[in-house]
């Protein structure tokens, strides 16, 4: 049954004006939810040159179309609009990218004189009319809702060098230039504007150096905080006080609603609160509010410290979790007490979140950011606008302005104090577990690897309650803390006794077998009620691989997140490599019979979009990983020819690379190969392991402690010089693969440098309490114990190095390394790449390699808290990635989650990493 799409307000008025000028037949249009297409049925334009935008508000949207509709009608250049009001509304929010913000109307005209042309006559329709500045354009003349930049016209992309997919346009010489679209005006240097200069820049008469410009009169920028779509954020300097002041900027038009309030008002609400507060020392101290360039500043007391989301990140890493466990109910009381003082001053604050209170040096705490406060005798701005986790979610339906959506904020962050984050519960359809029953699963997985007390749950979910008439205040959220004391008692022994139990089924476990279909019964861990909730999530999990899968897709055979950048469809990584080779592992378990067929699909699928003249680089962003899991798949499902495929595309030349990494260079490339010779036998193999290890061989520099590898300036500019420590970018992955290859090829100068980045990570361990940590390159801070950079990734190489050469120093880093895993667990998000499904990897690896059942028992409990954060879509079960969206991708989504709770479920290898034959 389809959904028929209604025409939006905005595309009414387009065909309405195409009506009344006789003008359909020359037009064609296409609409998707976002955007309306327009373009001439005639001829076709230039792939890129000068584009215009042309900006609106929610308000202004109807007028500016109507009248720029006026002009382009009588043109032939191709053009699209925002389709509707609440995407115009959506590009105009503060949290708007800066690169996109703003762009209402796109215009690619078919030559640099249309381009000048189209830009003058849409100026002169549209003057006076309101929107806000873009800020990746230049605009047309000061004021104008026109702008324009070079770009693309029309959707061409490539790979970079980081094997991200980018977009591009072509230089003179018809080579490809990355189409950069960030907040910043900055045309290529060939491209020659057709354009009169809007803003003339003035010549300076003599050579006398400029005084600084002073916002305001007063205020002098030294530095910014951050800049986002509503403005920046400044460090400066009083000029008549000489004290420190942080300068807030908002610009016009940005989060405006249909009355025309914008995030002007907000901070005109924000310098009212601070009046209010003024002389409490809860809050900074106002000290001007003044317009410079037509934008908005508010000047105000610098408070010393860091943000509680620093202090929470940074006072963990320092202090070890023993003692921040102590100081972090010290800071929750101090919590509890800034939010009642804030309400006895007739204050709601409606955006109490960790990066809206600052830590002074002190320990004293200050309310920053007050846009969203609401004073007694103040009229309320809409509501809707909140931080994610720790909005209440009364406010998405209009609830009244209330103390008690600060109760659950209050609850919210004292979660994020005491556990290290707020779990991202995605919604579920049907809705059939109220949220609160959901955080409390999250918190009793908790109990383990925390030892939250008792006490402490109870306040949490109080204050967190969906009623909001039913939730603690802070007096009783005060009386909970005190009776909890320091987290002794009761709530430790409740986590040390889960774990003692865990860890006496971990000894007793003994495997699983084949069941025909399903996920298997196994001997269970942990309860029958976790191993049902695990087994059913396995399920879920493989129910919605198997329903996602897209194989009339040309672009994407299951759905990914691309938030953080979108790679090859094929690879690894984040593409359709990393799904099969795990529901090939899923078909060798079970015998489930839909798989044989999908898996065939699958992989012809990726065989046809895979280049056997040449390959690009490295295990998860390139050609050897692809090929890994193409063979795998065609061993389980008896395809000859999908084996051959991938035996070509693993025997392809590869393109050059200065890389030497596991994720995009040799040291992946060479694993792959690794693999595949234990698989095959084939002497070609051998070969391509011994070249990876002889090109590393000759990379290495040696260093007093060991060795490394520099990232060449030819593999990323940015990163040139870096040496990286951790497994998927650095030494650990490198000397991990040195340690397989030299099993290979037999040569000890292989062994002998794998033995030497065993001693540059055990100079650089950094060891808090029983903990082992790494910094993510030698000159840093200690960084998350994740398989990327962490803990997680370096100690599964030191604990292959340790049963390689018994060097119990190797163990004894790796022991620690399980510590840093299992005290950031309630940390973490539920991801292979940065989270506690490749954290949880690395203690399976622990346990098989130790023996010790406690480091399976603990590898349960980090399944027990991915479980907790899954969502019911019908059949299907989903999780969150990093930024909150659902992904089936083997880095930070259901693939590499899967592919751990497997091994949970089963005793079963490692994926990417050799297993070498019995």
């Amino acid at each position: 049954m389809t959904t028929q799409v209604t025409e939006s307000e905005l595309e009414a008025l387009l065909h309405g004006a195409l009506r009344a000028k006789g003008a359909g037949e020359r037009w064609a249009t296409e609409s998707n939810e976002s955007w309306c297409r327009v373009a001439p049925r005639s001829g076709t334009g230039p792939a890129q040159g000068w584009k215009l935008h042309v900006s609106a508000t929610a308000a202004s949207a109807p007028a500016v179309l109507e009248k720029a509709l006026d002009v382009l009608l009588k043109d032939g250049s191709a053009f699209k609009f925002a389709r509707s009001l609440e995407q115009v509304s959506a590009l105009n929010t503060r949290a708007t990218p800066r690169g996109s913000s703003g762009k209402f109307i796109t215009v690619y005209p078919a030559s640099d004189a249309d381009a000048a042309r189209l830009a003058q006559d849409l100026h002169t329709a549209t003057e006076g009319l309101t929107g806000p500045r873009i800020l990746s354009d230049q605009p047309y003349t000061p004021n104008s809702l026109v702008h324009y930049r070079y770009g693309a016209f029309v959707g061409r992309r490539r790979l970079s060098d980081e094997g991200l997919m980018v977009w591009y346009i072509e230089d003179p010489d018809g080579n490809p230039v990355e189409d950069k679209r960030t907040g910043r005006y900055a045309p290529p240097a060939w491209a020659v504007s057709p354009f009169p200069d809007s803003v003339p820049v003035a010549t300076p008469k003599t050579e006398t150096p400029r005084r600084p410009v002073l916002l305001g009169g007063r205020f002098s920028v030294r530095e910014a905080i951050r800049h986002t779509n509503k403005g920046g954020v400044y460090r400066g300097t009083d000029a008549e006080t000489h004290a420190p002041v942080v300068i807030k900027e908002t610009r016009p038009h940005v989060e405006a609603d249909a009355s025309g309030n914008d995030v002007r008002d907000w901070l005109r609400t924000e310098a009212r609160t601070l009046e209010k507060l003024k002389g409490t020392g809860l809050a900074p101290e106002p000290l001007a509010m003044f317009e410079h360039g037509g934008h908005l500043f508010l000047a105000q007391e610098e408070v010393p410290g860091i943000p509680l989301r620093n202090w929470v990140a940074e006072h963990f890493r320092d202090a070890g979790a023993a003692r921040y466990r102590t100081d972090a109910l010290a800071q929750a009381g101090r919590l509890v007490d800034l939010v009642e003082a804030a309400h006895a001053r007739g204050c709601v604050l409606r955006d109490f979140t960790p990066a809206n209170v600052m830590v002074r040096p002190d320990g004293a705490l200050r309310l920053i950011d007050l846009e969203l406060a609401v004073l007694a005798d103040d009229v309320a701005l809409p509501t809707r606008v909140g931080t994610p986790g720790f909005s209440p979610p009364e406010r998405l339906v209009d609830a009244p302005v209330s103390p008690t959506g600060d109760y659950y904020s209050l609850g919210a962050t004292l979660c994020f104090v005491l556990t290290g984050k707020v779990p991202a519960l995605l919604e579920e359809k049907p809705a059939t577990r109220p949220a609160e029953d959901r955080l409390g699963e999250w918190l009793d997985a908790c109990a383990a690897p925390l030892d939250l007390p008792d006490g402490l749950r109870a306040m949490i979910l109080g204050l967190m309650k969906d009623d909001p008439a039913a939730r603690w205040d802070p007096a009783r959220a005060r009386d909970a803390l005190r009776e909890s004391g320091t987290g002794s008692g009761a709530g430790r022994g409740r986590g040390e006794a889960a774990r003692t139990a865990a860890a006496r089924t971990g000894a007793a476990r003994t495997g699983t077998t084949r069941t025909g279909t399903g996920t298997g019964t196994g001997t269970g861990t942990g309860s029958d009620t976790d191993t049902d909730v695990i087994d059913v999530a396995v399920a879920g999990i493989v129910e919605h691989l198997v329903d996602s899968m897209t194989p009339d897709d040309d672009l994407r055979l299951w759905p990914v997140s691309v938030k953080a950048g979108e790679t090859d469809p094929c690879i690894v990584q984040q593409g359709a490599a990393g799904v099969l080779s795990v529901l090939t592992r899923y078909f060798e378990l079970t015998d489930d019979p839909r798989l044989p067929e999908l898996i065939a699909t699958a992989g012809r699928w990726i065989a046809d979009r895979t280049d056997t003249r040449s390959t690009r680089p490295g295990l998860h962003f390139g050609g050897r990983g692809t090929a890994w899991a193409l063979y795998d798949a065609g061993r389980a499902v008896d395809d000859r020819a999908l084996i051959d495929h991938a035996l070509a595309v693993a025997l392809a030349p590869q393109e050059s690379t200065p890389s030497h990494d596991i994720t995009h260079g040799s040291a992946g490339s060479g694993l792959a190969a690794v693999h595949l010779w234990h698989r095959t036998g084939d002497p070609r193999f051998a070969e391509r392991v011994a070249d990876a290890a002889d090109r590393l061989t000759a990379a290495a520099r040696r260093e007093p402690s060991g060795v490394s590898w520099p990232v060449p300036a030819e593999a990323v500019v940015e990163e040139a010089g870096k040496r990286y420590l951790g497994f998927a970018h650095g030494t650990a992955g490198i000397g991990c693969f040195l340690l397989e290859a030299a099993a290979v090829t037999k040569n000890p100068e292989h062994r002998e440098l794998a033995l030497a980045a065993g001693e540059l990570l055990v100079t650089h361990a950094v060891t808090v309490g029983d903990a082992a940590q790494w910094p993510a390159q030698a000159t840093d801070v200690p960084t998350a114990p994740y398989w990327c950079h962490g803990s997680a990734g370096i100690g599964s190489f030191l604990v292959r190095l340790w049963r390689a050469t018994g060097d119990a120093r190797f163990r004894d880093l790796a022991v620690g390394g399980t510590r840093a895993v299992v005290e950031r667990a309630s940390r973490a998000a539920v991801t292979q790449c940065h989270g506690l499904a490749g954290n949880g990897d690395f203690l399976l690896d622990m346990a098989e390699a130790t023996g010790d059942p406690a480091h399976r028992a603990r590898a349960e409990e980090l399944a027990r808290l991915i479980v907790s954060e899954r969502s019911r879509r019908g059949s299907h079960v989903v999780f969150p990635n990093e930024y909150g969206d659902v992904s089936t991708s083997w880095s930070d989504g259901s693939a590499g989650i899967l592919a751990f709770l497997l091994r949970v479920r089963h005793t079963e290898p490692r994926h990417w990493m050799v297993q070498q034959p019995v």
